[in-house]
């Protein structure tokens, strides 16, 4: 999983307009006026003390841009995919690179400014200088005026993401409609799921958190997504599963053999086999609800979530899996350390 990603609450700032951006360097140069030992010394100190403040607003703004937004270092990722849904990663990658080339002219324009005012001993030439300066700056920070745009529209955009924290071994939940899915990630959670909004699915997803000891699992449920076949799906809908792909550690599906969901075990089945084919590499674990009902008999754990017949085996059994994969977590976490 990606470094960059704890959890969905990023802490990114407001990006200005290229104009708010501009206006709020130039008030702040406009401020000085320093004294020297004479006109020309005062001349000077005043214009390189302007150069540098207005550089040093645009440089620090736009660097802080590049630092506080989401990296996207590996495309085979629960996030990359995620953003290329909502915001589109080419995009976004090409602003953050833009305004990371507008911060670096900024900064060289700066110093060479500075250099050639230090140089100077007429005070026209100097002014000169500043006033090109200020004309340069301004037209760099312009010709990325869309890209400081669009960033700040992802901004609002990321806030909307789910709060799921990718490095935290996750469990989802996937089968039909009716099945018993919430109620069963409401038995095995320790506190009462939340309704987390996703930018897919009109019901949100189901999260849950599972406490073992000292250690924490989240459980995943996806109403409107894992519930339907790979041909029914659209094209963003297809990209969430495989957002999702890189999200499961494990996967329990969920059979009622029953039928009293709606679906036939005949629809049921194949459903899981396309589940298997597009989780490939998952460990997916299958369950037959409603015990209480109905059981075929054929091997598969059964289980009642609403009468508690067969959960305590099942919840071994999903316990087992995630605390193997938390330790390949902390194993993986440790080598990158």
């Amino acid at each position: 999983m990606g470094r960059a990603m704890a959890g969905m609450d990023y802490k990114i700032p407001t990006v200005l307009s290229s104009d708010e951006l501009m206006e709020k360097a130039f008030h702040r140069a406009s401020k000085i006026l320093i004294n020297g030992t004479n006109a020309l010394d005062g001349r000077k100190k005043t214009a390189l003390a302007k150069v540098t403040a207005s550089g040093d607003i645009v440089v620090t703004a736009l660097q802080g841009y590049v630092k506080m937004f989401p990296r996207m270092d590996k495309e085979e990722d629960f996030l990359p995919e995620l953003v290329d849904i909502v915001i589109g990663i080419d995009r976004y990658k090409k602003a953050l690179g833009a305004v990371n080339w507008c911060a670096s002219k900024t900064e060289k324009l700066k110093n060479d400014a500075l250099k050639d005012i230090r140089r100077s001993k007429d005070p026209e030439i100097i002014e000169s200088i500043r006033k090109s300066f200020y004309g340069r700056l301004n037209s760099y920070v312009k010709r990325i005026s869309d890209d400081l745009d669009f960033l700040q529209e992802s901004k609002n955009k990321f806030r909307k993401l789910p709060a799921v924290d990718p490095k935290v071994p996750t469990l989802v939940v996937a089968g039909f409609p009716n099945v018993g899915k919430s109620n069963l990630v409401t038995v095995l959670s320790t506190a009462a799921p939340e309704i987390a909004p996703y930018p897919f699915t009109t019901k949100g997803i189901i999260v849950g958190h599972v406490q073992d000891d000292w250690r924490k699992y989240q459980i995943i449920d996806t109403p409107g997504l894992l519930d339907r076949s790979y041909e029914e799906r659209n094209a963003i809908e297809r990209q969430a599963v495989l957002a999702l792909r890189y999200l499961t550690d494990v996967m329990i599906f969920v059979i009622d053999p029953s039928e009293t969901c709606g679906f036939s075990r005949e629809v049921q089945e194949k459903l899981l086999a396309n589940i298997q084919e597009s989780f490939e590499g998952v460990k997916i674990i299958v369950a037959e609800s409603k015990s209480d009902i109905y059981t075929t008999g054929d091997g598969r754990m059964a289980f009642s979530a609403q009468t508690g017949d067969g959960m305590e085996a099942l919840t071994e059994v999903l316990i087992t899996e995630m605390r193997r994969v938390f330790r390949e977590k902390a194993m993986e976490e440790e080598e990158l350390q």
